[in-house]
């Protein structure tokens, strides 16, 4: 969900780990973050998130200045089951971006528990 950036997340201590269904309850309560997708187009085309930005693991570090209006935001990162969005979350943080959290199990937990509707894959 690309909203209006949250300046107030920068004094906010996020977990570095957020729950499909803490994500969902961000989702239906409207709450502004930044949704980001880190998988592969192919993956995204399969199945996607609405409001999700897609940015692929491997083009993150050279995309960082499209993320800078969100330095100070909440920013949901994931992928199919959460390693790849960890590692980005891991890079998010040491670059600044605090309020970066990894959604456990992925996109792969998310169409189990939360949506049955997208695909798995």
């Amino acid at each position: 969900m690309t909203q209006t950036p949250d300046s107030n997340a920068a004094s906010v201590d996020y977990p570095i780990e957020i729950d499909v269904h803490d994500v969902n309850r961000l989702l239906q309560s409207g709450e502004d973050f930044l949704f980001l997708d880190v998988r592969q187009p192919n993956e995204y085309e399969t199945a996607s998130l609405p409001g999700t930005i897609l940015i692929p693991l491997g083009e993150l570090g050279s995309r960082l200045p499209e993320l800078d209006e969100y330095r100070n935001s909440r920013i949901v990162v994931h992928c199919h089951h959460g390693g790849r969005s960890m590692r980005a979350v891991m890079g998010l943080r040491q670059h600044g971006f605090k309020g970066a959290q990894n959604m456990a199990g992925g996109i792969d937990v998310w169409s189990q528990v939360i949506d049955p509707q997208v695909p798995r894959y």
